[in-house]
């Protein structure tokens, strides 16, 4: 019995795949140079105008400690590292950050592992403060949130598997102050994807003389923003249990509701 020999690779693929290895030794080696943002090889940088490559980059960085760390030290954040600590079973963090101050005011300090405060860097800087400006003409100089590391399962209910808060890796936002006084809350604010804000007892107009329009568009652009640079992001139009707070994420998860 005779086997067929295999496929032979055409003179182009071979072509294409030693043009290919070129390319990438004389990036790696320095011979070809171009710009940073361009170079899938060089550091996350916070500042830079997003494009293709700044997912691959966030992963890139989210997946190298000192990478992570480096990206974040230039982040703006005031950040103290904290060492890795088990506090339960599925419980605990490693490579996390006590946030103590973003590039706004946080209030009470909070505990986040390091891609996702590379996340939530990358969002404050081209998500938060861009959609402030546009939909409400004051910059963003307080996030009031409800905390991140917590030892518990989804939603707290026993049976459940652990929420992305037991390993440091979730922060829940609830509202935002602007430099003229204003405060946008979800609660208050969102106006849910069918208008139904029945659905959500607590919501009500705006009673402040702000415009409940614009502040509606601010939150979803937030939300919306997010999920560019975070794995799941929920908020009031998921489920009743997030109608008065964005959850943001890092994990296995996608999810962007």
């Amino acid at each position: 019995m005779v086997l067929p020999s295999p496929p032979r690779r055409s003179l182009s693929g071979w072509l294409f795949l030693l043009c290919l290895l070129l390319l990438a030794w004389a990036l790696r080696s320095g011979h070809l140079v171009i710009p940073d943002r361009w170079n899938p090889w060089a550091p996350l940088d916070i500042e830079a105008t997003p494009n293709l490559l700044t997912r691959f980059k966030l992963q890139r960085a989210s997946g190298d400690p000192e990478a992570c760390r480096a990206a974040l030290s230039r982040s703006g954040f005031r950040a103290t590292s904290l060492p890795d600590a088990v506090t339960g079973p599925g419980c605990g963090f490693t490579h996390a950050f006590r946030i103590e101050r973003m590039n706004v005011d946080v209030g009470e300090a909070f505990a986040l592992g390091c891609p996702a405060a590379l996340s939530l860097a990358l969002w404050e800087r081209h998500v938060m403060q861009p959609a402030a400006d546009e939909h409400l003409a004051s910059p963003v100089v307080k996030l009031e949130h409800l905390g991140s590391y917590a030892c518990r399962n989804l939603y707290g209910e026993d049976g459940r598997r652990r929420s992305r808060h037991a390993t440091a890796d979730a922060l829940d936002i609830a509202g935002f102050v602007l430099a003229d006084g204003r405060r946008i809350r979800v609660l208050a604010h969102w106006t849910p994807a069918d208008r139904a804000s029945a659905s959500f007892p607590g919501v009500v107009p705006s009673s402040n003389g702000d415009h409940p329009d614009a502040n509606s568009r601010f939150l979803r652009a937030l939300r919306d923003g997010a999920c560019h640079y975070f794995d799941a992001v929920l908020g009031p139009d998921y489920n009743r249990a997030h109608a008065d707070h964005f959850h943001f994420d890092r994990g296995a998860a996608r999810i962007c509701r």
